[in-house]
């Protein structure tokens, strides 16, 4: 898909949201334009929701600031649930295609790190980015020495590494040896996400609107990621971030201004709520 070969959706009833480098500034704040741009969402009966790589309890704090009443999808859409977190669906890694993906990792001394159930796991609390981590899903890692226990039971495998042509390498190698029994996508350019192959924002988006009952065609999805792709393709409307990679901006309708500049907000206003008539919304920035 690519903003050439269709027409973006005129009518529109649900925006979902990325969060991470979309909703949120850098130092993973919502400004109060943010706020007010998701209260107008609501003011004009457009439903607002989120499909975000972070594991439902660190969206909490979200759901209740802005007041959302839809199901949202963690991990990449490898759980669903409703806005109260009551789980709707799960989406785990087959056992001995965690252990491959961390044994491809570790082989690559990438540091680790598996999201199962409620719990965030890690062998190194000190490790690189741990701490940006617990200020954006606002919960604590537990540290363990192995993680074999969780096998059963991971919704996401996460490598981490301050060497992004590294996780670049990661990211092929794992594709090549997973196959069909991964999706493998990049949340950051730091982390390289591994969830179960239904884990994936454009399965997410399809779930949501079914629980929804709207139609693909009239749903906005923003976001400034790879992993936001595959909801790009299944939408009526799809807006990258100024802050996403040009390949990412390339797989868009339309390109708002960064998150460091409030491009949530502004996308809201110009792409959103102007969608009818030839005004702003029918320009691509």
């Amino acid at each position: 898909m690519t903003a050439q070969t269709r027409q973006p959706a005129t009518k529109i009833c649900a925006l979902l949201s990325d969060v991470d480098g979309s909703l949120v500034s850098d130092d993973k704040k919502l400004t109060a334009d943010a706020k007010s741009a998701v209260a107008r969402l609501h003011e004009n009966g457009i439903i607002f929701s989120l499909i975000s790589s972070r594991p439902p309890r660190g969206l909490r704090k979200l759901i209740e600031t802005l007041e959302i009443s839809a199901p949202v999808a963690g991990f990449n859409g490898g759980a669903l649930t409703g806005p109260d977190l009551t789980p709707i669906a799960e989406h785990v890694l087959p056992p001995q295609t965690a252990r491959r993906a961390i044994a491809l990792l570790d082989a690559h001394k990438v540091e680790v790190w598996i999201f199962s159930g409620a719990d965030w796991l890690v062998r190194d609390l000190g490790g690189a980015y741990v701490g940006l981590e617990q200020r954006t899903v606002e919960f604590p890692p537990t540290r363990v020495d192995a993680f074999e226990w969780a096998f059963e039971s991971s919704a996401k495998i996460v490598g981490v590494s301050e060497d992004f042509k590294l996780l670049d390498h990661c990211e092929e190698e794992l594709r090549a040896a997973l196959g069909t029994q991964a999706s493998v996508s990049r949340s950051q350019a730091y982390y390289l996400d591994i969830t179960h192959p239904l884990a994936n924002k454009g399965d997410a988006m399809s779930e949501i609107a079914k629980l929804l009952g709207a139609p693909a065609a009239e749903i906005a999805v923003i976001g400034d990621g790879a992993n936001d792709v595959a909801m790009f393709e299944r939408s009526g409307l799809a807006i990258a971030m100024g802050n996403a990679a040009p390949q990412v901006q390339a797989r868009a309708d339309f390109v708002t201004a960064s998150n460091r500049d409030n491009g949530f907000a502004k996308a809201v206003e110009r792409f959103i709520l102007n969608r009818v008539g030839d005004g702003p919304a029918g320009e691509r920035q």
